[in-house]
């Protein structure tokens, strides 16, 4: 029998994986054609190994540790000042139903979710059903504990998967297959792995497309004049060339950490008069890049400092350390909290592979490295602090620095220029803003924060789309709100509704 051409109605579309990014295809083969239309075109990109100038990131470090970060982070060499900075998501491991089903006879039946939901569920896989219980291995009665199995066989007209139980109801403990349980509206269903019968290789495929997102690249200049009269001249207080140089690239340094915190993206046309019409590029800073942001205004507390290291070290994308840069204020709430009670966490001084001395918290979640960032404390943000992955930072690079020297036009005096045409980039979603200063979160961030009391978060408190992570049982948001767990408030339809919070980000 030949093969039957179908048409093509749509395009695939990529959707959503589990911190927002859309970046997984399940069901799609990875070829050209499908990347590009789901992507728009993915072109290749050179990655080069880290390749820096080891004296300028050492200078002054300390006071300037992002500049220093962006320095010693993965280098990306670009050929334009705009770049597409791309990110893969992790993958989604649950979905949930959108309408109950009936206790029935039928051996197969359909699972209704929703749209997002549907393209994860592909035929093979088993499902795990949350709180549904399975049955015996004959089938006769429920068995308390062991949850629900199903076993996708197909998808309906909608597009829906078509299931089957592996451990339900049999109408006889010798019937082949069994019946149709009742499953509730609003059930948690866990995707598993696929099961093929014996002959069976291949199954639907599955594929990931990066997202991209914009990122400006600014160029950034330093221009030093110094007169042959200067040079030759015996001063009265000894000064010479090198430490000029070393005050301008110190201030240099300090202006570039400030654009790395909270410069704005985007770009202008300006006129030059030797060359006419050309555009000016502005980087964006890294405030504005995160996608979890923490508001915690007052004192720290133990609980606090827990369910910070839980929402850093357990989300879906774990890098493999953290480093807290922190403003005076907060890096004094820090240390401030009562251990006694925890020996469990450990506070030692260490020195990490940048050669900053930091301060190390150990906890049962993983390590973080506290330094004081002095910028913070100049632009405004000494309550604050960022908590970035080691190993999740991209300096992306137009143009390696340079620097030349030459005699200025008709006068006696050389002329130096270092030039550096770079910006820094966030990788994957790990890293956490914390805010301590009480103003707006950034605008495609996920608000978290720490809530404290058993009675439901009222007026000014509760924010619609606010995460909540709770140091006590709240039966006050929902009878099973447990310490420790986030739950997620939404204002829809006039009524506002709580939410267990699954760690899925509204990008």
């Amino acid at each position: 029998m030949a093969e039957q051409i179908q048409t093509v109605e749509t395009q695939p579309n990529a959707a959503p994986g589990s911190a927002g990014l859309e970046t997984q295809l399940p069901g799609q083969a990875t070829t050209v054609d499908g990347m590009a239309a789901a992507g728009g075109g993915v072109a290749p990109g050179e990655l080069m190994e880290v390749d820096i100038d080891d004296e300028l990131a050492k200078f002054e470090s300390d006071e300037t540790p992002l500049c220093s970060l962006m320095l010693n982070a993965k280098k990306v060499n670009v050929n334009s000042p705009i770049v597409q900075h791309y990110q893969i998501d992790e993958e989604i491991s649950s979905v949930t139903t959108t309408d109950a089903i009936a206790k029935g006879t039928a051996a197969s039946f359909v699972l209704k979710l929703s749209e997002e939901d549907k393209s994860f569920v592909q035929t093979y896989m088993t499902l795990h059903v949350r709180g549904v219980n399975g049955y015996t291995e004959d089938g006769s009665k429920e068995d308390a504990g062991s949850d629900l199995q199903l076993y996708v066989t197909g998808r309906d007209a909608s597009d829906n998967p078509i299931v089957r139980c592996v451990n339900g109801p049999r109408q006889s403990p010798t019937s082949e297959y069994c019946q149709t349980p009742a499953i509730p509206k609003g059930t948690k269903i866990d995707i598993l792995a696929n099961a093929l019968h014996e002959t069976q290789k291949v199954v639907p495929p599955d594929t990931f497309v990066p997202v991209p997102t914009l990122v400006t690249l600014q160029k950034r200049g330093l221009t030093r004049i110094v007169s042959d009269y200067f040079d030759s001249q015996k001063k009265r207080i000894p000064f010479t060339q090198a430490l000029l140089a070393e005050l301008a690239i110190r201030k240099f340094k300090h202006a570039t950490n400030r654009s790395l915190w909270i410069g704005r993206g985007g770009k202008m046309p300006v006129k030059d008069e030797k060359t006419g019409t050309q555009m000016v590029y502005f980087m964006k800073g890294i405030r504005w890049y995160f996608k979890r942001e923490m508001e915690h205004t007052g004192k720290w507390e133990y609980e606090d400092f827990v369910g910070l290291g839980k929402l850093f070290y357990t989300g879906v994308d774990v890098p493999k350390g953290a480093l807290c840069l922190c403003g005076k204020n907060f890096l004094e709430n820090i240390q401030c909290i009562d251990f006694s009670k925890h020996p469990e966490v450990q506070i030692k001084v260490e020195t990490n592979s940048l050669g900053w001395s930091v301060t190390r918290f150990h906890t049962v979640f993983g390590d973080f490295d506290f330094k004081h960032d002095p910028t913070l404390d100049r632009i405004g943000y000494s309550n604050s602090a960022a908590i970035l992955g080691y190993d999740r930072l991209v300096h992306y690079v137009r143009s390696a620095e340079h620097s030349d020297t030459e005699n200025v036009e008709e006068h006696e005096a050389k002329r130096e220029t270092i030039i550096v045409w770079d910006a820094l980039a966030l990788k994957g979603a790990c890293h956490i803003f914390i805010n301590g200063e009480g103003t707006p979160k950034a605008p495609d961030a996920t608000s978290y924060g720490v809530w404290k009391s058993d009675k439901a978060p009222t007026g000014d408190d509760l924010v619609d789309g606010k995460v909540y992570y709770l140091v006590v049982d709240c039966p006050g948001i929902d009878k099973k709100a447990r310490k420790g767990e986030t739950w997620i408030y939404k204002k829809g339809g006039g009524t506002g509704t709580w939410e267990k919070y699954e760690g899925v980000l509204d990008l």
